[in-house]
């Protein structure tokens, strides 16, 4: 039998890992920053860094890629010859990128399309794509890979410090998250996505040392009932790379069952919601084989 001809597409703010895009030929859909002077596209025409560097001036905005974005990349995919494709989204509680693909996707003509809502930011969301290549390059039978990556929507995590709710609140994007007097008693929250896809406070710590220590204690607790998982750690900015590293060897100590552990600086577009010196961890539970 021949091989199932399946591509995965996945946005930027999935921040799928660049091995990753470039072994499973994983397409991305940009997401777009807003500054007055100018449009940049996430990844592409600006980094997180730059971003994080004229955001002491101004905060932009973000926006989904357009219908166009979206069709050039199907049109692209049909011409590699791929007859299905698995796209993959950050959460519709944050973002329109996933309605933006559906109907995009309900409209096109020649090829068999599967939008997956991963109710999910970040390496959070990017887990379900990293699955969605692995399945496609295994050539798992298409129906079985749908299932299986809805089931992936509740098996990934994500949990994130942030120094500051400044930029959620800023940007819009504070959701579920509770803006309590934090910066009076130097309480520092630790930042989740819950069922529905938004944002809210998972809890409440005061002081940076004791605010990373817990995030890593409640990625522990989500990962222990699970005999197998993947494990990712990003930061926003270079200012917080080092402390970043540290806290990867101690989640490899503490979670010596991953399989695959990634480490990497999130997309400039999550890094406008969320500002400089964000520290996060994310775990993905995986299924017996």
């Amino acid at each position: 039998m021949n091989k199932q001809k399946i591509a995965v597409l996945a946005d930027s703010g999935s921040d799928v890992p660049k091995e990753i895009i470039e072994k499973y030929n994983v397409k991305v859909i940009p997401l777009k920053i807003i500054f007055k002077e100018g449009e940049y596209i996430d990844k592409v025409t600006i980094t997180a860094d730059e971003v994080y560097t004229k955001m002491k001036n101004e905060i932009p905005t973000t926006s989904l890629p357009g219908a166009d974005d979206i069709k050039q990349l199907l049109d692209e995919i049909k011409a590699e010859g791929y007859e299905k494709v698995l796209a993959v989204t950050i959460s519709s509680g944050l973002s329109g990128t996933y309605n933006m693909v559906r109907l995009v996707a309900e409209d096109y003509e020649g090829l068999d399309i599967f939008a997956v809502d991963t109710k999910n930011i970040g390496i959070g969301s990017g887990f379900t794509a990293i699955e969605a290549a692995r399945l496609a390059d295994e050539d798992v039978e298409w129906e079985t890979i749908k299932e299986k990556l809805l089931r992936m929507v509740e098996r990934s995590k994500v949990f994130f410090h942030v120094p500051t709710l400044e930029y959620l609140q800023k940007g819009g994007r504070i959701g579920l998250v509770t803006s309590v007097v934090g910066s009076l008693l130097n309480l520092k929250p630790i930042i989740s996505c819950n069922d529905e896809g938004i944002y809210y406070t998972v809890a409440k710590v005061r002081g940076t040392k004791k605010s990373i220590e817990k995030m890593v204690q409640l990625a522990q607790e989500f990962a222990e009932p699970s005999k197998k998982y993947n494990l990712a750690l990003v930061y926003g900015g270079e200012g917080v790379v080092k402390e970043a590293e540290k806290i990867k060897q101690e989640l490899m100590s503490r979670l010596a069952n991953f399989k695959e552990i990634f480490f990497d600086q999130v997309s400039p577009a999550l890094g406008v919601h969320t500002g400089p010196g964000l520290i996060g961890v994310g775990v993905q539970l995986l299924e017996d084989e």
